[in-house]
C-alpha cells in the first residue's frame, strides 16, 4: 500500500507544479513559446519557483513509488493530477468548472483506474531488461516526442496546446522508465546509482520534458494542455512496463473490459476538448476576465465608477 499511496502523493504535487507553473508562464509573450528565453523570465519569478519546489517534491515522491512497486502501476495513479489540477486551477484562475468538465474528468480517472484493475500488471523486473530492448524503447520513445514537438511547432490555437501536453506527458513516461531503471541501482549501493547511464539519461530527458512542460503552460489554458500531459504519461508507461519490463498482465475478458476503460478515457477527452471553457467560445480566458476589466477601468474618465 505504500507505492500507491506516494503515487497518490506525487499527483497532488504535480498538480500544484502545473496549476502555479501556468500561472507564472501565462504572462509571458507568446513569441518566447519553445524557446530557451522563456525559462530565463521565468526564473525572476517567485511563484514559477514554487512550482518547480513542489514539482521536485513531486519527483522525490514519484521516485520512491517507483522504487518500490510496478511502473505500469505507480504512473496510470498519477491520472489524479488532473481532477486536482482542476480544483487548484479554480482557486488561482477563478475559472468555474460546470458539471461537463467535472464529468468528463471523473470519467477520466475511473477509467485509468479500470484499465489498471482490468490489465493487474504484476512481475516484471528492470535488471533483466536487455541492452537492445533499452535502445529500442527509449528510441520509439524519443522518436515519438520529436514528433510531437514539430508538430506543436506547426499547430496553433487549441491543437498546439494537446499537442505539446501529449508530447509532455511522453516525455515525463519516459522519464518515469529510466527513474524505474534507476532505483533498481539502489540495491547494489549508492555508487552504483551514480554510476548507473540511467541516472544521467534520467536527467537529460527530465530537464527536456521540465522545457516541454513550461512551453505547454504558455500555449494556452492550463485545461486545454493537461488532459493529454496527464493521459499520456500513463499509457506510456503501461508500454514500457509490458513491452520492455516484462511485466504480465491479465488475459482473456480482461482483454475487453481494458478496452472499453481505454474507450471510456478516449470519449472523456474528447468531451473536454470540446468544451466552452477550452475553447474560449462559452467563458474568458485566464487571464482574460482580469486584464478586461483593468483596461476598462483605465479607459474611463477620472470620477466615473
Amino acid at each position: 500500500m505504500l507505492s500507491p499511496l506516494l503515487a497518490v502523493l506525487a499527483a497532488v504535487a504535480n498538480a500544484l507544479a502545473s496549476a502555479l507553473q501556468r500561472k507564472a508562464a501565462r504572462e509571458e509573450p507568446e513569441e518566447e513559446n519553445l524557446r530557451l528565453r522563456l525559462v530565463w523570465h521565468l526564473l525572476h519569478r517567485p511563484v514559477w519557483f514554487c512550482g518547480v519546489a513542489s514539482l521536485i517534491v513531486a519527483f522525490l515522491l514519484q521516485a520512491v513509488a517507483l522504487g518500490n512497486g510496478q511502473l505500469s502501476v505507480v504512473q496510470p495513479l498519477l491520472a489524479l493530477e488532473l481532477p486536482t489540477a482542476l480544483i487548484i486551477a479554480g482557486f488561482l484562475f477563478g475559472s468555474r468548472l460546470g458539471r461537463r468538465e467535472w464529468g468528463a474528468s471523473a470519467v477520466m480517472a475511473m477509467g485509468l483506474a479500470g484499465l489498471l484493475l482490468a490489465l493487474g500488471p504484476s512481475g516484471g523486473s528492470t535488471s533483466s531488461v536487455a541492452w537492445w530492448e533499452w535502445a529500442i524503447g527509449c528510441g520509439a520513445n524519443t522518436v515519438l516526442i520529436a514528433a510531437g514537438v514539430l508538430c506543436g511547432r506547426r499547430a496553433s490555437g487549441a491543437r498546439r496546446e494537446a499537442v505539446l501536453g501529449t508530447t509532455t506527458g511522453c516525455a515525463f513516461g519516459l522519464t518515469a522508465a529510466l527513474m524505474k531503471g534507476m532505483t533498481s541501482s539502489f540495491s547494489h549501493g549508492l555508487l552504483s546509482v551514480f554510476t548507473s547511464w540511467q541516472l544521467w539519461a534520467m536527467i537529460i530527458v527530465g530537464a527536456g520534458a521540465m522545457f516541454l512542460l513550461q512551453s505547454a503552460m504558455h500555449a494556452g489554458r492550463l485545461l486545454a494542455t493537461q488532459p493529454g500531459l496527464t493521459m499520456a504519461d500513463p499509457v506510456v508507461a503501461i508500454l514500457w512496463g509490458v513491452l520492455i519490463f516484462h511485466e504480465t498482465v491479465r488475459g482473456g475478458l480482461f482483454i475487453l473490459l481494458a478496452v472499453l476503460a481505454a474507450a471510456a478515457v478516449a470519449a472523456a477527452v474528447m468531451v473536454l476538448s470540446r468544451s466552452p471553457l477550452l475553447s474560449g467560445e462559452g467563458g474568458e480566458r485566464e487571464d482574460g476576465g482580469g486584464a478586461g476589466r483593468e483596461e476598462a477601468t483605465r479607459s474611463r474618465p477620472p470620477g466615473e465608477t
